[in-house]
């Protein structure tokens, strides 16, 4: 990993004797969402050194607003993010635009306190203690002619995030797999017009019966493609044997693949989601991993969590973190002190 060391300060004092000398920075948190962002407030507010590496990709960028987020429902996804910086740097925090092509453990200190090497694409490698790795993830959209165009707007995923937007409109479940049944019946209670299109998917005896109960039409048609409204929104869905069903909002559950590029020299274990529906980064307890000295928060771990719970997450594992160098500082002034009583 052969390119320039960037060392960042911060507003706090310097200097203190727990603290590297060699530009080391107590933690780097690679991800810029509400999960990152509340993680490294928490260590910035606890004078830690830390920075945040932002791709500048948000999950959530094309949505209008974050809901379900107390005091903050409907704020534009960009306006929140722009505050977490402020708020971040207020302390003394760094956040910079960056794209991480390289992360990995790198020689620990004299006393074994872990350290890693974070190489940017810029050329910049930043060296820290901790890593929080907050990357977030991808949704994957079924290949379905013409749906990605409205990803975020008339196509949506999520009943609690765009439900109520949503409310009272022609809705068209795309099925991807078992979990879609309960899609429906979750966007069912937002609307009573709900088409439900199987798209090849198995639909038994029960289900069907169950949908009838709620009013749900069942489309068993293959689905050839989603129509444009000439207002930029969706007309329909055009089946194979040519109809189209007007349709105005489409529901669809994506894969969801947590952001793990650049990431591998970390080794930081990997579970696939039930169905082949994605894969995240396994983590136990406040988002603490196999990896010592690695925190994973977020949706790049937790794929159905809402911004406010991928926030949560995130000043959990900062808090922790934190924690843990606490204890490391101390063990180190502990040793320095025995050595200096040993030679008094």
């Amino acid at each position: 990993m052969s390119a320039k060391t960037s060392a960042y300060t911060t507003d706090r004092p310097v200097g203190r004797a727990d603290e590297p000398t060699d530009g080391t920075v107590d933690a780097v948190v690679i991800g810029g969402g509400a999960a990152g962002l509340n993680g490294a407030l928490m260590l910035a507010r606890s004078r830690r050194s830390v920075v945040v590496i932002d791709s500048g990709t948000p999950r959530n960028a094309p949505a209008e607003g974050v809901h379900g987020l107390l005091g903050l429902d409907g704020t534009p996804p960009a306006e929140l993010l722009a505050r977490g910086r402020e708020e971040v740097r207020r302390y003394g925090g760094a956040v910079r635009a960056g794209e991480v092509v390289e992360a990995a453990a790198a020689p620990p200190s004299a006393d074994g306190d872990p350290r890693f090497a974070v190489a940017l694409a810029d050329g910049d490698v930043l060296r820290a203690r901790r890593l929080l790795v907050a990357t977030g993830l991808r949704d994957v959209l079924p290949d379905v002619p013409g749906l990605a165009e409205h990803w975020g707007h008339g196509v949506v995923h999520c009943p609690y995030c765009h439900g109520w937007e949503v409310r009272d409109r022609p809705v068209g479940v795309l099925a991807v797999g078992p979990a879609s049944v309960h899609h429906a019946l979750l966007f069912r209670q937002l609307t009573d017009d709900l088409v439900y299109f199987t798209r090849g998917t198995a639909l038994d005896a029960d289900t069907r019966e169950r949908f009838a109960a709620r009013g749900i039409r069942v489309v068993d048609t293959p689905v050839e493609q989603v129509v444009p409204a000439g207002d930029g929104g969706i007309a329909g869905v055009r089946l194979a044997d040519g109809p189209v069903v007007p349709r105005s909002v489409l529901a669809v559950a994506t894969s969801m693949w947590a952001r793990a590029e650049g990431l591998a020299g970390l080794g930081l274990p990997m579970r696939d989601l039930p169905g082949g529906a994605g894969r995240h980064f396994a983590a136990g307890p406040a988002g603490l991993t196999e990896v010592p000295g690695v925190w994973v928060a977020g949706n790049a771990t937790d794929p159905t969590a809402q911004v406010g719970a991928s926030a949560a997450a995130g000043a959990l594992a900062g808090a922790h973190m934190n924690a843990d160098l606490a204890v490391a500082d101390t063990d180190r002034a502990l040793a320095l002190a025995r050595r200096e009583n040993a030679h008094a």
